[in-house]
């Protein structure tokens, strides 16, 4: 899947409604009201950390366009960063009032009391955004940020590669093992698994129904050995087993892009954002790639996961903020504002991530690269814009998500270097969770 880049994605997917605050800890989540700030005279600056391209630009358009609110923009170099750096910041009592974030670490921010509560500021604005990333933005019913893109999910493939040797794009996980069995005769692999990117497991057992956090009662249910995550498994492990798969790390993140512009991997499930990297690093391979759905499992309906939603990107406000009512607003802005949205769209002026707005298929253009595509441009819009109907809602992240994934990369590394199967992984996540929320004093069962 090789959903981790530079700019690492990581998914909008529904963060169901929880019903009791001591489902995110202990003592009790983070209720922040107003902080008695709601219109401070007088211009005010709101810092903003993000690490996306165009922000920027965005940023800019902004500050020529407010004169009571100037926004301070500051880039960190990508997602995993991000969460280092702000959790320094929220314990020195500093913390920027905006963030980039993504859907994922919503949970594990609130239960940290990190982030300020902006429901009587943007609720209204509801009808604006898709259903699915309005809910990536909410912790038990509150709004924490506001929704900036969602992730049509798809496979991008070499149409020449494919050719030569006469394979159809697959349309299921068996199609794509044969294809996989068949480029493995001519020294091409499928697919890549990095090593540090798990999101391969997530996304697929994601895709197959699993549930590996969902509420019962008053507790967390942790299961990821349940049905859906052991059929994900045994498609990996198949992958891995037959030898389909590269092994090249996002570390070396221009190797890994000249290793699919040089043909030898064939093929990727992404989203749009990630067609910018391609763009901006191949030189070989223009016009030689098509889009074709997410596989689904056999005799299944189609189904592409939410993980990626990653870029499910949120701005957040967080609690330490003196001008909450400003700092959502801003971020309204810059999901709403039509200029802004067709920057963060594009992948040659942004990060080509398709917007969180109900009505998102003016977009698709933008976010899909002529250039990258060349005679497959237009078929892949409508590939787009499918998978956008297709995408997971019921999937809860946990409020030890940023831990427990950490933990699940060690083992990853494993999988992939064919020390440990799937299912062992699977098997040691199962008890290292359920005894992580313990050490936290979650109620929890699993």
């Amino acid at each position: 899947m090789n959903f981790t880049s530079p700019r690492r994605r990581f998914a909008r997917a529904a963060v169901a409604g929880l019903a009791l605050t001591g489902l995110l800890c202990a003592c009790g989540g983070s209720d922040s009201g107003d902080t008695g700030d709601s219109k401070a005279s007088g211009p005010v600056t709101l810092p903003f950390w993000g690490w996306a391209n165009g922000q920027e630009a965005v940023v800019k358009a902004f500050n020529a366009s407010h004169k009571d609110v100037q926004l301070k923009y500051t880039k960190v170099t990508d997602q995993l960063t991000m969460q280092k750096q702000l959790t320094n910041a929220v314990k020195a009592g500093n913390a920027p009032c905006l963030v980039q974030n993504t859907a994922e670490y919503v949970t594990s921010w609130v239960s940290q009391g990190a982030l300020a509560d902006i429901t009587q500021y943007v609720e209204g604005e509801k009808t604006e955004f898709n259903a699915g990333s309005w809910a990536g933005a909410q912790v038990q019913g509150k709004l924490y940020g506001v929704p900036t893109s969602s992730s049509p999910n798809f496979t991008i493939y070499r149409t020449d590669i494919f050719q030569k040797y006469g394979i159809e794009a697959p349309t299921t996980w068996d199609d794509f093992i044969a294809a996989g069995k068949e480029l493995k005769k001519h020294g091409v692999k499928i697919t890549n698994y990095a090593g540090e990117d798990p999101s391969t497991l997530e996304v697929m057992a994601m895709q197959a129904g699993a549930h590996w956090y969902t509420i019962d009662g008053n507790s967390w249910k942790v299961d990821f050995q349940d049905a859906g995550t052991l059929k994900a498994a045994e498609v990996i492990q198949e992958i891995i087993d037959n030898d389909l798969n590269a092994k090249l790390s996002f570390a070396d993140y221009a190797a890994v892009q000249r290793n699919y512009d040089n043909g030898s991997t064939a093929t990727r499930q992404i989203s749009t954002w990630q067609m910018a990297g391609m763009v901006q690093n191949f030189t070989k391979s223009f016009g030689k790639w098509a889009l074709s759905p997410w596989p689904t499992f056999k005799g299944e309906a189609a189904k592409t996961p939410a993980g990626t939603n990653l870029t499910g990107s949120v701005t957040l406000v967080t609690e330490q903020c003196e001008h909450q009512e400003q700092a959502a607003e801003a971020a309204l802005w810059m999901s709403t504002d039509p200029g802004a949205v067709k920057t963060m769209a594009s992948p040659e002026t942004g990060n080509g991530v398709m917007p969180a707005l109900a009505d998102s298929d003016a977009y698709v253009g933008e976010a899909v690269s002529e250039k990258l595509l060349g005679s497959n441009y237009e078929p892949a819009q409508k590939v787009v814009k499918d998978s956008l109907g297709t995408v997971t809602t019921d999937w809860t992240f946990g409020p030890d998500w940023t831990a427990m994934f950490t933990e699940m990369q060690s083992g990853w590394a494993k999988v992939v270097n064919k020390e440990q199967k799937v299912t062992d992984l699977l098997a040691h996540m199962q008890e290292w969770t359920v005894d992580d929320l313990k050490s936290r004093g979650i109620s929890v069962k699993g």
